[in-house]
Order: structure tokens, then C-alpha cells, then sequence
């Protein structure tokens, strides 16, 4: 087999191959038998049609089609793997010569990973965040604790900012009840503005028993963003008590027995999650550092590719949260041209950074292990929920260990830039990443990403989620945010505080 490569662009070639048609033997015996198995002549049996029968009444071009068919993946591999190209995507094969019994010859256009070499990355420095945790976060974190175990009771007086108010909503457009804007026995908190615009100026005023109708646009459903009258009416209304905060309310709210002792914790918690963003962000502003001094073309495929990826995400999102681009555009106060370009260079952004932390990996000779596979899909596991075994068996099935292997080369290669960068905190303190890990795994040994998840459950982080700089994920965190300005999503806590009615 002889193949050529014709480069197109530097990320795209054209593979030229020519084949002995000697070696389309196997595959034009696999098609005779194939063939056989289907055709039904009179005086054989299925799978006992001679060739020439089949020649005969099927056509020899029928036959050479079907070998060829069988043929071209494996073919192709070859020419690939002989050519020492990293290909990309589905390629665009044609068939240029198939002379029976003489020549076979196809082309195949497809996009490969630009080459290059990853230049010294000795000597780069980041910049990141301090590791700060302030007495106003630890005081935060508990207040937030404090609202979770607090109580509700009626009030005998008109609705004020903060309390909680039992209503039923009705919305009118034309004189129309709107059913799906339309609710009963919701509670609600006021000045909360977590639901349609007008409602917590009607509220403020009200005492049980009574009503008022104000006009606004509708968040959601069928007449989202359609003005319609909306009659509100009370049904109870209901203050919030905080607990004290002494020690009976530390042995309430958690193992310890004094309140000091809870803020102890808390401020250990905050200060772990504070030092893995700090860790996150040096390995982001490494790999920005990195990515800044190399060049490369990138296939505009690929990059069209991950952005439909993204942008199909972020509409899985939005319809789980009940809302449209449009409200999510107006949220982010953004133009769809912005969002397009955030996107297209988030894109082009994730598409470099994957070329050069491949490369990386194959100059520095790494290789992922079984152990640190299985160590992987363990911590995936967790943070999904899911059992390990039961996650792995879904990787097999649907042939995505390759991916997952990739993923974990990329981290290793990108692990490697960050033991070579100079890490110093805002206040230009140098930061040994390596001993902080240690520090943090030694903490938490593997139950760092389980014990993080009781930190949001019980203590209520301060912190916000960070931004990773993916379009998908910071999509996702503004997804979360809009869901709760919808009716369905609205304090459903505050649902379940009044159970606790007193």
C-alpha cells in the first residue's frame, strides 16, 4: 500500500492511497459469503452460492462495492497510522480507481492536530488570589446555618420586607386566566424578588385576608414576557425566627458542643475551600500562561464543533430551568453578538489548550496508569453520586474510556506546568502548590470532594462557585440563578419552613 500526504492548510490534509487489489481478497470473500447468506437461487441453499452465480445475477460491481466498503476503515487506519498523523473527526473519503483484478485507489480529506513543539515553560510566573477567610465569611456561613434551622410563626399585622407570606396568585391577561401563572398556597418572601416583577410592592402593606391586583410581565411559561393583570391575595402572613446563637443552637446545628467550637470549624472548612480555589486558579493562570506563548492554527471544524457542544448545553440548561436565551441574554445583559463571541473564544480557548497539553504529554513521554484510571472514576463517581462500578460499566458500554484517558493525560501534562511555574498570591507571597496539596490531602485523605459536598449542605458555603472560564459551566451557574426567579422554583425552603409553623 503506497500513500501520499498533501497538506491543504496546516490543520487539514489530503491522503492519497493506492492499494494492490490483491489485498481486497479477504474482504471480496467476506462479501461473497455475505452476499450468499442473502441471495435466494433455485437448487442452493443460503450461504452455498457459487461466485459466479453471484456474478451473474448480483453483478460483480455489486460485490467489489461491498469489499470496498468493508475495506476502507481498515485501510485508512493504516494510511494514518503510517503517516504519523493525529487526525480529527470523520474523514471525507471518495473512491478515485477501483479496476478489478488490477488497482484500488481512494482519497480522504480530514482535519489533524497542528504541529508543533511545546517551548520551555521554565521561568513562568501566576498571580492568584490570596488565601484569605474573613470573620465576615465565617459570620456568613453561620448566619446562612441559622436561616436553615429557623422557625416561622403567624404575625397579626400587614406583610413586611422579610417575612413570609402564604398567597394565591391569579393572572389575567384580557380578562383570561393564565392557569400556569397561576398558584395557590404559595409562600413567599417578601422583598425576595425571586418572582414576577410587581409582587413584593403589592405585598408590602397586606395583612391575611386581603388583596391587590398591580400589572406585570409574566416570568414564565406560555405568556413569558407578556403583561398581565395579577391579582395577589393573602393568606397568612408568617415572621422568621433566627435561633440564638449561643451553644444550644451549635449542638443543634452540629457535632459540637459550644458555638465557638462551630465557628472553629467553620473557619477550617472556608479555609480549605478557599486554598483549593487558590489551587485551581494557579492551575488555570498556568496553562493561560502557557497558552500565551504558543501560536497554532486551529481547525475551524473542531472549533465549530465545541461550540455547538457548548451551546447545546447551555439549551439543555435553560429548558431544565424553565427559560429561554432571551431571558438569559437579559439576564447576563448581553447581545447575542457578545454571547456568540464569548462563546466562539471560550471555544477557540478550550481547543488550543487541549492541542498543547496532547503535545505536551507526548514530549514528555506520560502515560496514564490503571490506578490512577480507577482513582478517577472513583472521584467522578462521588461527586455524581453513583456507585464506581456502575459508572465504569457506563464508560465501557459507550466507549468513552478514550476520552477519559485523555482527560487524564491533559490533567498529568497540566500538573507537570504547574510544578514548573512560580505561584505567588496577591500579596506576593510565593506559594509551594505541591505542599499545599499535600497539606490538603493529608487533611482529607480521598473524602475531600465528599466532605466539600457537606460543606455546602450543612454550613452553606460563602463562597460562590469559581469561574473555570467554560462557557457550559458558567451557562450552567447562570441557568441555577434564573431558575430561581421562576414560580416553580421559588422558596421552596420557605415552604417547608412553614411546616414548622408555631
Amino acid at each position: 500500500m503506497k500513500t501520499d500526504v498533501e497538506e491543504l492548510t496546516p490543520t487539514r490534509v489530503k491522503l492519497t492511497v493506492e492499494v494492490p487489489f490483491d489485498e481486497l481478497k479477504p474482504n471480496l470473500d467476506k462479501a461473497y459469503k455475505e452476499i450468499s447468506q442473502q441471495v435466494r437461487i433455485k437448487g442452493f441453499r443460503p450461504g452455498k452460492v457459487p461466485a459466479p452465480l453471484i456474478d451473474k445475477y448480483v453483478g460483480r460491481g455489486a460485490v467489489l462495492q461491498e469489499a470496498v466498503n468493508d475495506a476502507l476503515p481498515e485501510l485508512y487506519g493504516r494510511a494514518v497510522e503510517e503517516s504519523e498523523l493525529f487526525v480529527l473527526g470523520q474523514p471525507e473519503v471518495e473512491v478515485t480507481e477501483l479496476e478489478d483484478g488490477t488497482q484500488f485507489a481512494f482519497t480522504a480529506e480530514v482535519d489533524i492536530r497542528p504541529k508543533f513543539e511545546v517551548p520551555d515553560y521554565d521561568g513562568l510566573e501566576v498571580v492568584v488570589d490570596d488565601a484569605e477567610v474573613t470573620d465576615e465569611q465565617v459570620g456568613e456561613t453561620i448566619d446562612n446555618l441559622r436561616e436553615r434551622f429557623a422557625s416561622l410563626t403567624n404575625a397579626e399585622r400587614a406583610a413586611e420586607e422579610g417575612d413570609f407570606a402564604t398567597i394565591d396568585l391569579v393572572a389575567r391577561i384580557d380578562g383570561e386566566e393564565i392557569e400556569d401563572a397561576s398558584t395557590s398556597g404559595y409562600s413567599y418572601e417578601v422583598g425576595s424578588e425571586s418572582a414576577v416583577e410587581g409582587l413584593d410592592e403589592a405585598l408590602i402593606g397586606l395583612a391575611a385576608g386581603e388583596d391587590k391586583t398591580f400589572t406585570g410581565a409574566l416570568a414564565g411559561g406560555e405568556h413569558a414576557g407578556e403583561q398581565a393583570e395579577i391579582t395577589v391575595t393573602v393568606q397568612s402572613v408568617k415572621v422568621k425566627n433566627l435561633p440564638d446563637l449561643d451553644d444550644e443552637f451549635a449542638q443543634l446545628a452540629s457535632e459540637f458542643d459550644t458555638i465557638e467550637e462551630l465557628r472553629g470549624d467553620v473557619r477550617s472548612r472556608l479555609d480549605r475551600q478557599v486554598r483549593m480555589q487558590q489551587l485551581s486558579e494557579a492551575r488555570d493562570k498556568a496553562l493561560e500562561a502557557l497558552l500565551e506563548k504558543v501560536d497554532i492554527p486551529l481547525p475551524d471544524k473542531v472549533v465549530d464543533e465545541e461550540v455547538d457542544r457548548r451551546n447545546q448545553q447551555l439549551e439543555q440548561q435553560l429548558q431544565m430551568a424553565g427559560m429561554t436565551k432571551d431571558d438569559y441574554l437579559s439576564g447576563e445583559e448581553k447581545t447575542e453578538e457578545e454571547f456568540d463571541t464569548e462563546v466562539a473564544d471560550a471555544a477557540r480557548l478550550a481547543v488550543k489548550g487541549g492541542f498543547v497539553l496532547d503535545q505536551l504529554a507526548v514530549q514528555e513521554e506520560l502515560n496514564v496508569e490503571n490506578e490512577e484510571l480507577s482513582e478517577y472514576v472513583v472521584t467522578q463517581a462521588m461527586q455524581m453520586g453513583v456507585q464506581p462500578q456502575q459508572l465504569a460499566e457506563y464508560l465501557t458500554q459507550n466507549n468513552q474510556l478514550p476520552a477519559i484517558v485523555s482527560e487524564v493525560l491533559r490533567s498529568k501534562a497540566l500538573n507537570l506546568v504547574v510544578e514548573h511555574v512560580t505561584v505567588k498570591d496577591e500579596s506576593g507571597n510565593e506559594i509551594d502548590v505541591e505542599a499545599v496539596q499535600r497539606e490538603l490531602n493529608g487533611e482529607t485523605g480521598e473524602t475531600v470532594q465528599a466532605e466539600d459536598a457537606e460543606d455546602a449542605e450543612g454550613a452553606e458555603e460563602v463562597q460562590d462557585d469559581e469561574d473555570t472560564g467554560e462557557a457550559g459551566e458558567a451557562s450552567a451557574k447562570a441557568a441555577e440563578d434564573a431558575a430561581e426567579e421562576t414560580p416553580a422554583a421559588e422558596a421552596k425552603d420557605a415552604q417547608d419552613k412553614d411546616s414548622k409553623d408555631s
